[in-house]
C-alpha cells in the first residue's frame, strides 16, 4: 500500500500529499532542490461579514409568481437582480518550504515513495557512493510537519532551507542567541519563518474582475495573519546557522526539521483577533511542542495515532499483475494498466482513506474541493465547500469506511452554518430555521453566491444545501447508534432545516406542496421552442431531500421521544408532496413536468438523489422507481468529469450491475495529463492518483472509493447486503473491517466469486439482516454464547436475528 515513483514530482499534481487535517503538504522529491507546498486550514480570504441580500424577499414573491406563469427568462432575471449574495471566499496557500542540497542533481536509484500505512512521504537516492535518505509525515497529536535528512555517510550533508509565500509577507529570523520569547522562557531555537496577511477579497476564478486580489490596509487589516516557523536540529558534528536568507547547514550526517504554523482566525463567525490569537505565538508554541521530543518519539507518536484509524481496514483483490509490473512506479502501472490491476484498485480504496485522514480530523475544518491542498491564490471554484453535491461526496466514505471520526469536522460545519443560515432564511425568505445554498467557506457563508446578481441562478438560487447536509448528521447516527448526538447536536439542527422546508413549500392548483422557484443542480431543462430555463417547480431532487428529511425528523422525535409540537405538520407536508415521476422514455424525471434535458449526457444525477447516496429505493423498495433509475443512467451515460464518475459507479453499485460499476470505474483510473485545460468530459486521475475534474477536485477520489464499498456491502434496506455488485473482474479477495448501519463491523473473503466467509461484529443488541445472493447459514462465530431464539441453521438467502452486544456473527455458504 504505497505510492511510488522513478523521478521527481515536475507538476503540482505529481507530488505526494500529506497532511494531519490542519496542516498540509505537498512534497515534490527534487534531488538538488527539495520543494513543498505548504497549506493550513483556516487560512482564507475575507472575514465574517453581510451577506444576506434585503431585497431578496420581494424579488421572491415576483420570482414565483413569473414561474407559476411560465415566464422563465423574467424569472432568472428577477433572480439575479434581486436575490443573490456576494461569492463566498478562497481558501489560501501558506506557502513553500524549500531544502537546497550542494551535491548536484545527477543521481541513481532514486526513488520516492508514499506509504500509506504509515504515511509518511521517503525520497531517497544516489550520490557518489552516498545513499542520500527523506522522510516527511504530518503529525497531528504534535501539530507540526517533521522531516528527516540523513546520509549514508558522516558529515555529508550540507542543506540550506527557507521558506517563502505568495501572499503578501515577510520573513523573519532568530540564530538562537537571543532570550526567550518573555522572561522566565528556555532560550528560543533558531528558526526561519515567513509571515503575512490574507487578502480581505479574492474573486472566484470565472470572474473577469480587473483587481481579482485586494488586500486591506496594512494599518487597518481585518483578514487572518499568519506565520510559520521552520527549525531544526542536527548532529552534534554539524554546524547550522540561521540569517536572512534561511537555515544553512554544514557537515552534517542527519537532520531533522521541524515546520510548525498559526493564523489569527478567531472563530467563524469572529474577527480575525491576531492580539488573541497571536500567528507568532501559536506557530513558537507548536514548534517547541514538536523539538520538545526526538525525531523516534515523533514518529513513534505520529503512527500510534494514525495506524489505529487507518488499520482498521484491510483490502486485497487477487490480482494476476507481474513482479514486472509490481516493479513499475505508480504512473506507470495506472497508464499501462489501470483498473485490470487489481491491486491498483485496492490501492486506490486506500488511498482515498488516507486522504480523508491527512485533509479531516478531529478539531479541524472539514475537507474542501482539494481537500486541504492548494497551491494558487485564486483556485479553481475558490476551493470552497461545493453543496450541491462536492463536499457532502467528500465524506460518504467516512462512515462505511470506519472512518467516524474523520466526519467530526463536516458535522460541525453543518451545526455552524445553521447559525449563518437561520439569518439568510429570514432575511431572504421571510422563513424560520435556517438555509444554505450553492456554496460557502471558512466564514460559513449562507446566501445564494453570485455577486448580487454577476452569478447564475443556475446554481446560486438553490436553497437546498443546507437541507442535503443534515442527511450526514443522521448518517452519523445511523452508522454509531450514538443517541447522545442524535438529541445533542443533530436533532435541533435537523427540525430547525424542517422548519425552514415547512415555510418554504408552498401549496400549489394540484393539492399538493412544491418548491418555486427550483432548481435541479447546474442543469436546465429544454422546452419544445429550444430555449432552455433554468428555474421550475419542484424538482425531483428538492421534493427527495425534503421528503427524506421531514422522514427523518419524525423518526428521530420518535426514537428521542420528543413531544415535537412541528410533528403534526411535518407529517401534513410530507404526505402531500408529489410523488416521484416516471417520464415518457421510462427514467425518473428530473423535473416535476416531463421535460427534455439541455444535457443528455449531464455531469449531474440529481433526479437519482434517492438512489444513492439517499436510501428511499432499492431492489426491496420502490421497484418501478429502482427500475426507472436504471433506465435513466443508461440514458445519460459513462462519462463525465471526475467526480461524476464516481457517483455513478455508487449509483450502479446500488443497482446491483457490478460490471457496469467496474467499467465505470475502468474510465477513471486512466493517467491524465495535467495541461490545464478544463474538460468535463475527460475524468481520470493525474500522476499522484488525484481525482482529475479536470482540474483537480478530490470529491472524485473520495466518491469513488465509496462506490468502491457500495459494491462490496450496502446496509441502506435495513440489511446487510453481501458482495451486491461484485464484478466478474475481482474474483478472488478479502476486505476486512468495513461498517454497516447499526455499528456493525464487517469481514469477508471470496473465491471465484463467492463467498467463504463473512464475520459481522455486532456493538450492541439490536436486529440483524443479513442477505446474499447465494443460500448461506448465519451461526454464532464465540461457541457456547447463550441466545435468546435460536440461530436459522437452514441455508437462505437472508436471515433475521436479534443480534447480542459484543458477539460476532458468521456466514458460511
Amino acid at each position: 500500500m504505497e505510492l511510488n515513483y522513478s523521478r521527481p514530482a515536475i507538476r503540482w499534481t505529481e507530488g505526494l500529499p500529506v497532511g494531519n487535517g490542519r496542516l498540509g503538504g505537498i512534497v515534490y522529491g527534487g534531488i538538488e532542490q527539495e520543494r513543498i507546498a505548504l497549506n493550513e486550514d483556516t487560512l482564507w480570504s475575507g472575514y465574517p461579514r453581510d451577506w444576506n441580500n434585503p431585497l431578496a424577499l420581494q424579488a421572491l414573491g415576483e420570482v414565483r409568481q413569473a414561474v407559476l406563469e411560465e415566464r422563465y427568462e423574467d424569472a432568472e432575471r428577477l433572480s439575479k437582480a434581486g436575490m443573490m449574495g456576494p461569492y463566498t471566499q478562497a481558501f489560501m496557500p501558506l506557502g513553500h518550504w524549500h531544502m537546497r542540497f550542494y551535491h548536484g542533481h545527477f543521481a541513481d536509484g532514486y526513488r520516492r515513495s508514499l506509504k500509506l500505512d504509515e504515511a509518511c512521504a521517503t525520497v531517497q537516492y544516489e550520490i557518489g557512493g552516498v545513499r542520500y535518505t527523506r522522510e516527511l509525515f504530518a503529525s497531528y497529536p504534535d501539530q507540526a510537519l517533521v522531516c528527516r535528512v540523513a546520509a549514508s555517510r558522516p558529515g555529508q550533508l550540507e542543506v540550506k532551507s527557507w521558506l517563502d509565500s505568495p501572499l503578501r509577507s515577510t520573513t523573519a529570523w532568530r540564530d538562537g542567541t537571543e532570550a526567550g520569547a518573555e522572561a522566565g522562557e528556555e532560550a528560543a531555537a533558531a528558526y526561519f519563518a515567513v509571515r503575512g496577511d490574507c487578502p480581505s477579497e479574492v474573486s472566484p476564478n470565472y470572474v473577469h474582475d480587473p483587481e481579482p486580489v485586494k488586500y486591506e490596509a496594512e494599518t487597518d487589516s481585518r483578514t487572518i495573519a499568519f506565520e510559520g516557523r521552520l527549525a531544526c536540529r542536527a548532529d552534534a558534528g554539524a554546524t547550522i546557522k540561521v540569517d536572512h536568507t534561511g537555515i544553512h547547514i554544514t557537515h552534517a550526517t542527519e537532520v531533522v526539521f521541524y515546520f510548525a504554523a498559526g493564523t489569527s482566525f478567531a472563530g467563524f463567525d469572529a474577527m480575525p483577533d491576531a492580539t488573541a490569537y497571536p500567528p507568532a505565538r501559536l506557530a513558537e508554541q507548536r514548534l517547541r511542542q514538536a523539538m520538545s521530543r526526538s525525531y523516534a518519539e515523533l514518529k513513534r507518536r505520529h503512527e500510534a495515532d494514525y495506524k489505529p484509524l487507518y488499520e482498521r481496514v484491510r483490502f486485497t483483490l487477487g490480482s494476476s499483475v507481474s513482479d514486472e509490473a509490481r516493479a513499475m512506479s505508480t504512473d506507470e502501472r495506472l497508464r499501462r494498466y489501470g483498473a485490470q490491476d487489481a491491486e491498483l484498485v485496492a490501492l486506490f480504496l486506500q488511498y482515498g482513506r488516507y486522504l480523508l485522514l491527512a485533509s479531516s480530523r478531529e478539531g479541524t475544518q472539514p475537507a474542501h474541493l482539494q481537500g486541504i491542498w492548494n497551491e494558487h491564490i485564486r483556485p479553481i471554484w475558490s476551493c470552497n465547500y461545493t453543496l450541491n453535491i462536492n463536499l457532502q461526496m467528500n465524506y460518504w466514505l467516512a462512515e462505511t469506511a470506519n472512518l467516524s471520526e474523520c466526519h467530526e469536522p463536516l458535522l460541525q460545519f453543518v451545526q455552524d452554518l445553521s447559525v449563518t443560515g437561520e439569518e439568510t432564511a429570514r432575511i431572504h425568505y421571510g422563513c424560520r430555521g435556517w438555509t444554505a445554498h450553492h456554496n460557502s467557506d471558512l466564514w460559513r457563508q449562507s446566501a445564494p453566491p453570485g455577486n448580487y446578481g454577476d452569478g447564475n441562478p443556475l446554481w446560486a438560487n438553490w436553497p437546498m444545501g443546507g437541507v442535503w447536509l443534515c442527511a450526514h448528521l443522521w448518517e452519523h447516527y445511523s452508522f454509531t447508534g450514538d443517541l447522545d448526538f442524535l438529541q445533542q447536536q443533530a436533532y435541533p439542527v435537523l427540525i430547525q432545516a424542517a422548519r425552514f422546508v415547512l415555510d418554504w413549500v408552498q401549496p400549489t392548483e394540484t393539492g399538493e406542496y412544491g418548491t418555486i422557484p427550483s432548481t435541479s443542480p447546474e442543469h436546465r431543462f429544454r422546452l419544445p421552442d429550444g430555449r432552455t430555463p433554468a428555474l421550475t417547480v419542484s424538482s425531483t431532487m428538492d421534493i427527495s431531500l425534503i421528503r427524506e428529511l421531514l422522514s427523518r425528523c419524525i423518526e428521530a422525535a420518535r426514537l428521542l421521544e420528543r413531544d415535537e409540537p412541528l410533528l403534526p405538520e411535518l407529517e401534513r407536508v410530507l404526505d402531500r408532496l408529489p410523488a416521484t415521476r416516471i417520464g415518457s422514455r421510462g427514467q425518473i424525471q428530473e423535473w416535476y413536468t416531463d421535460f427534455a434535458d439541455e444535457d443528455e449526457a449531464h455531469r449531474h444525477v440529481s433526479q437519482l438523489y434517492d438512489l444513492f447516496p439517499g436510501s428511499a429505493w432499492g431492489e426491496a423498495r420502490q421497484p418501478m422507481l429502482y427500475e426507472a433509475a436504471r433506465r435513466t443512467l443508461e440514458l445519460r451515460g459513462d462519462g463525465g468529469t471526475g467526480w461524476s464518475i464516481g457517483w455513478k459507479i455508487a449509483l450502479w453499485a446500488r443497482l446491483r450491475d457490478g460490471n457496469r460499476a467496474f467499467d465505470i470505474l475502468r474510465r477513471l483510473l486512466v493517467q491524465v495529463e495535467d495541461d490545464g485545460v478544463m474538460d468535463f468530459e475527460r475524468g481520470g486521475l493525474y500522476a499522484n492518483l488525484f481525482d482529475a475534474h479536470p482540474p483537480f477536485q478530490i470529491d472524485g477520489n473520495f466518491g469513488a472509493a465509496a462506490g468502491i464499498i457500495e459494491m462490496l456491502l450496502q446496509s441502506h434496506e435495513d440489511r446487510i447486503d453481501l458482495l451486491p455488485a461484485l464484478p466478474d473482474a475481482w474474483p478472488q479477495g478479502e476486505i476486512v473491517g468495513l461498517k454497516a448501519r447499526g455499528g456493525f463491523t464487517v469481514d469477508m473473503a471470496w473465491v471465484d466469486g463467492r463467498l467463504t466467509r463473512a464475520l459481522i461484529h455486532s456493538p450492541s443488541d439490536q436486529s440483524l439482516r443479513v442477505a446474499y445472493r447465494h443460500p448461506f447459514v448465519l451461526r454464532c462465530a464465540e461457541l457456547g454464547q447463550e441466545q435468546e431464539e435460536p440461530l436459522p441453521g437452514t441455508a437462505a438467502l437472508e436471515h433475521s436475528i436479534l443480534a447480542r452486544q459484543g458477539l460476532t456473527y458468521v456466514v458460511q455458504l
